[in-house]
């Protein structure tokens, strides 16, 4: 497993200031925001080059909804999320993290036909079939993130993530956990992992208080020790709030999490 930090989180002028900064640090990994990304490849090729990061994953970053009623709004976050997807690839990231909805759904209950929730998941799956094919093409993944129940009505659990997955049959799709969310929504974080199993391609971390891990109640030690069980060896990368200076905290939050593994 590898520790990672968002580009946003790290201290520096620059991208190449905040690499190097991550690389002192003791990070192995760099998750990126993905607007703008294909405009971005050559700064970031730049920024990496020389050093010993890589860049993991890209976090979201479309307009657009996929799952809106509105047609023109998916095209939008489809088209988006293809281009990502491709300049992704091109940088070698494990994949985008994609979040298909945020609060209520958007499209009109069509009972008995449909409720919201089978058309929504019967649209994420076509979708997510065609997303797919540019994720293979690049030789990347989409990553599909389960959110807590204030952020989305959808893919909530691990659970849920995967049988969207399952239903995509695309190997190139897969899902992402993070702490925060699953300390919310996961009864036994560590079960949870254990029975996504190889689905899981990135993590995110933060605490129960949506700060670095250290600042809240989690056990992260025994939700590592499930992810090693399932032989995930990926980027694990820090997305949440750094309560004091980050020259100071990021270090003391790198040296943590590794007495945790």
């Amino acid at each position: 497993m590898k520790i990672a930090c968002q580009e946003g989180l790290a201290p520096g002028a620059t991208l190449r200031e905040k690499v190097a900064n991550m690389e002192k640090f003791g990070f192995e990994g760099l998750e990126t925001w993905g607007r703008g990304l294909a405009g971005r490849v050559d700064e970031i090729k730049k920024a990496l080059e020389g050093t010993t990061i890589k860049l993991g994953s890209i976090c979201a970053g479309f307009g657009g909804c996929p799952l809106d009623a509105d047609k023109s709004q998916r095209d939008m976050a489809i088209n988006d999320c293809k281009e990502i997807l491709k300049a992704a690839g091109d940088l070698g990231a494990v994949g985008m993290i994609f979040v298909p909805i945020f609060g209520s759904p958007r499209i009109p209950d069509l009972s008995p036909l449909a409720d919201p929730i089978k058309l929504e998941k019967d649209l994420m799956v076509l979708l997510g079939q065609e997303m797919g094919e540019t994720a293979a093409a690049a030789g990347t993944m989409l990553l599909l993130e389960p959110l807590n129940r204030y952020e989305t009505h959808l893919i909530k659990r691990l659970e849920d993530g995967v049988e969207i997955a399952e239903r995509i049959g695309n190997p190139h799709v897969k899902i992402m956990a993070d702490f925060f969310h699953m300390s919310i929504e996961e009864r036994d974080i560590p079960a949870s992992i254990r029975a996504a199993g190889s689905w899981i391609q990135h993590v995110h971390l933060a605490d129960s208080t949506r700060l670095l891990p250290g600042y809240g109640h989690t056990d992260f030690k025994s939700g590592f020790a499930a992810l090693k069980d399932v032989g995930f060896d990926k980027y694990m990368a820090l997305e949440c709030g750094i309560p004091g200076d980050p020259m100071v905290e990021l270090p003391k939050c790198v040296q943590y999490l590794k007495g945790c593994m």
